[in-house]
C-alpha cells in the first residue's frame, strides 16, 4: 500500500528578509558617515607633522575669499557665516557646559594670522584650549 505526502517540500529560498538587512545597513552607513566629517566647508588646511589626539568638541572655520579680500566664520561646519563680533557670543554657549572646553580653528591656508591671533584671543579671555587644524604631510 502506497502512502502518499499530501505537503510537498520547498526548497525555494526567499532574499526578501536579506534584501531588508541590507537595505538597513546601507542606511546606518550613510547617516554615520554623515556624522564623522564635522568640517563641511571645503579648506586648504596648511601642511604640518605633529597631529594632536584630544578631540575638540567645537570647530570654528574661517574662510578666506580673496578676490573680495574678506573672511567668514563658521561654527561646526555651519555653511552659514556669523560675523566675528558674534563667534565669541557662540563659542560661550556651546562650550560652557564643558569640564574642559577645547575649540579647534580649521584655518584656511590663505587666512591672514590677525583673524587666528583674534580667535585665540577669544580663547585666552575665556580660558579655553584651542586646537589648530592642519592636514597631515
Amino acid at each position: 500500500m502506497a502512502i502518499k505526502r499530501r505537503t510537498k517540500v520547498d526548497s525555494s529560498f526567499s532574499m526578501s528578509s536579506m534584501t531588508d538587512i541590507v537595505f538597513l545597513l546601507l542606511i546606518f552607513f550613510l547617516v554615520t558617515s554623515t556624522l564623522i566629517n564635522p568640517n563641511a566647508l571645503k579648506l586648504l588646511l596648511p601642511k604640518s607633522t605633529g597631529q594632536v589626539q584630544a578631540k575638540a568638541s567645537v570647530s570654528v572655520s574661517i574662510k578666506h575669499y580673496i578676490d573680495k579680500g574678506t573672511v567668514s566664520y563658521h561654527i561646526n561646519g555651519n555653511k552659514k557665516a556669523i560675523p566675528f563680533s558674534k563667534v565669541e557670543e557662540e563659542l560661550n554657549a556651546k562650550l560652557a557646559d564643558m569640564d574642559d572646553p577645547t575649540f579647534s580653528i580649521y584655518a584656511d591656508e590663505t587666512v591672514p594670522v590677525k583673524e587666528v591671533v583674534a580667535l585665540m584671543n577669544i580663547a585666552k579671555r575665556n580660558k579655553y584650549k584651542v586646537i589648530m587644524a592642519t592636514s597631515p604631510e
